[in-house]
């Protein structure tokens, strides 16, 4: 079974729908981004896949060893997020919490776990550093070992390299495709950056109020409506 399995699901807030018949499939190494314009239901997405909010109708199933609870969030940054006054080390094993339940103190299995996500992202030396100190790529190298802490399968990031230099924005790219491709972690990406998108995913999902388009990169790049949204911003590079 899909990790995710969404079925003529209708998204929305106060009795107003946002999106509908919404259909896609995620499997265990995909590599999906979600685009769509300001407005199109992608952070409402988010909120039913974390299950912080319910269909209007249809249903979203998880299969393939997944919950909720298993996904590895990276939300988009806030200006309070940025001034967290805590250590390195400290965040990145704040990921544990919910798979290890609240415990008063961490253990060695925590501990291995932030040490070796923080090797990973090559950010060990900066462990005992101030959350707010670092640069914009640096804190999100920390909230994304943050975020493998919680999840063995799935990585859901909201905009992950908003605010970034271009330095910052190529490095995180190349980590998650990294991830992906040697771990074979799951990733789901919202993205305004539809050129990153049909560049480093395998698969689209294009949202408004009507699903316009989900299938994989290469027919995306084809579809009637990847090229007009490839067209309208600009043109760009995608393997």
């Amino acid at each position: 079974m899909a990790q995710i399995l969404c079925e003529d699901v209708v998204l929305g807030y106060e009795g107003k729908a946002v999106v509908q018949n919404l259909n896609f499939e995620v499997n265990q190494g995909d590599y999906l981004c979600i685009v769509g314009e300001n407005g199109s239901g992608k952070s409402t997405l988010i909120k039913a896949l974390l299950r912080l909010k319910n269909p209007m109708s249809g249903m979203i199933r998880m299969g393939d060893g997944l919950e909720a609870d298993g996904i590895g969030y990276l939300p988009q940054q806030t200006i309070v997020q940025k001034d967290f006054p805590a250590s390195v080390q400290e965040i990145v094993l704040s990921g544990c919490l919910g798979r290890f339940g609240w415990r008063p103190f961490y253990g060695k299995a925590e501990k291995d776990m932030a040490e070796g996500n923080m090797e990973k992202l090559g950010i060990t030396h900066l462990a005992k550093r101030c959350y707010r100190e670092l640069s914009g790529g640096q804190q999100q190298r920390v909230l994304l070992a943050r975020a493998l802490c919680a999840t063995r399968y799935m990585l859901l990031l909201d905009e992950p390299v908003s605010g970034l230099d271009p330095a910052a924005v190529q490095e995180m790219y190349d980590l998650l495709e990294k991830l992906n491709h040697e771990d074979r972690i799951t990733i789901i990406m919202v993205s305004h950056d539809i050129h990153a998108a049909v560049t480093y995913a395998d698969h689209i999902l294009h949202i408004s109020e009507e699903p316009l388009f989900f299938g994989t990169k290469e027919d995306y790049i084809k579809s009637g409506i990847g090229r007009a949204y490839l067209s309208v911003t600009g043109g760009g590079r995608h393997a």
